[in-house]
C-alpha cells in the first residue's frame, strides 16, 4: 500500500501514515531501513497489519 506520513513524534517514536482516507499508526521500529525516524510529508509504501491493541497498524514503511 502506498501513503504519506502525516504525523511523526520522535520522543514516542509513533508516527501516523494516511493512504486514502484510512489513518494506520506505526512505531518507529517499522520504518524498514532501520533510521527510527522518519519527516512528516515522506512518501512511503507499507504493509498493514494487525497490531496489539486490535487496530490496523502500518509495518514495513519504506520511503519512496
Amino acid at each position: 500500500m502506498d501513503g504519506v506520513v502525516i504525523e511523526f513524534d520522535e520522543h514516542r517514536c509513533l508516527g501516523t501514515v494516511v493512504a486514502g482516507d484510512e489513518r494506520y499508526p506505526f512505531h518507529c521500529t517499522a520504518i524498514a531501513d532501520g533510521s527510527r525516524t522518519i519527516e512528516v510529508g515522506a512518501e512511503v509504501h507499507f504493509e498493514v497489519a494487525p497490531g496489539l491493541m486490535g487496530r490496523w497498524e502500518a509495518r514495513r514503511l519504506e520511503r519512496r
